[in-house]
C-alpha cells in the first residue's frame, strides 16, 4: 500500500509518477523492473521514491490492484446483465477484457503480469472474484450469483467453483496473449470451457 505522501501528491505530479510506473512494469517483469527507470522516467529523486512507496513491489501492487478494481466492477455489472448467471456473464466478462487487449489498454502491463504469475500476483487477480476467502467481502459477491441454477450445496463450494473458473479464464488469457491467438478464437474456446463446466462433465447414464 503506498504512503500517504503518495497520495496527498498534487495530481498532475501523481499522474506523472504513475505513468513512470506503468511504463516500466509494462517493459519488463517485476522482478526484472528498476527504480532507478522508473524515478528517472518520472524525473523525481530516487529518495522521493521511498517516501511514496516501501519498495517496487509495494508500486507494482498498487498498479495491480488498482486494475483489479476496475475489472471486478467490470465482474459485478455483467453478473447484474445476465441475471446473476455466473457462467454468461463469464462470457461477457472475457470478451470485454480481450477487447481491452485490442485497444492496446495496459496490455503490456497484464501479459507481464500473466505470463510471470506468482502466488502473490495471482492472490490479487483473485481478488476480481473475491476468491480470495474474504467473507465479508466473498458475500457480496455470493449475493449477485444466481445460486439456484448451480449444482452447488454451500458458499464454499461456490467458493470452489469461482476458483475454478478464475483459472480457466487466466489460463485462457495466457493464451491470448502469448500464443498469438485472435480474439475471435480466443472466445471461441473460452466459450466452449465456460459451456463445459456448466453443462458437467459426467455423463449420467443407468448403465453406468
Amino acid at each position: 500500500m503506498p504512503k500517504a505522501t503518495f497520495f496527498n501528491l498534487a495530481g498532475d505530479k501523481r499522474k506523472i509518477l504513475i505513468e513512470a510506473l506503468v511504463k516500466e512494469f509494462s517493459r519488463v517483469p517485476l522482478y526484472d523492473a528498476s527504480v532507478s527507470n522508473i524515478v528517472k522516467s518520472a524525473n523525481i529523486p530516487r529518495g522521493s521514491f521511498y517516501q511514496y512507496f516501501e519498495d517496487k513491489e509495494d508500486a507494482y501492487f498498487y498498479l495491480l490492484n488498482e486494475q483489479v478494481a476496475k475489472s471486478k466492477e467490470k465482474f459485478i455489472l455483467c453478473l447484474l446483465k445476465y441475471n446473476g448467471d455466473l457462467f454468461d456473464a463469464m462470457i461477457e466478462m472475457f470478451a470485454l477484457t480481450i477487447m481491452d487487449f485490442s485497444k492496446g489498454e495496459n496490455i503490456n502491463f497484464l501479459k507481464n503480469a500473466l505470463l510471470n504469475m506468482t502466488h502473490e500476483i495471482e492472490s490479487s487477480f483473485n481478488d476480481i472474484f473475491n476468491a480470495n476467502g474474504n467473507q465479508d467481502q466473498f458475500q457480496q459477491i455470493s449475493l449477485l450469483i444466481n445460486k439456484d441454477c448451480l449444482n452447488i450445496s454451500s458458499d464454499k463450494e461456490l467458493l470452489h467453483l469461482l476458483k475454478i473458473v478464475a483459472t480457466v479464464t487466466f489460463r485462457n488469457l495466457m493464451e491470448r496473449l502469448a500464443c498469438d491467438v485472435s480474439d475471435k478464437d480466443a472466445l471461441h474456446d473460452y466459450t466452449i470451457e465456460m459451456g463445459l463446466l456448466k453443462k458437467g462433465l459426467y455423463k449420467r447414464n443407468t448403465d453406468i
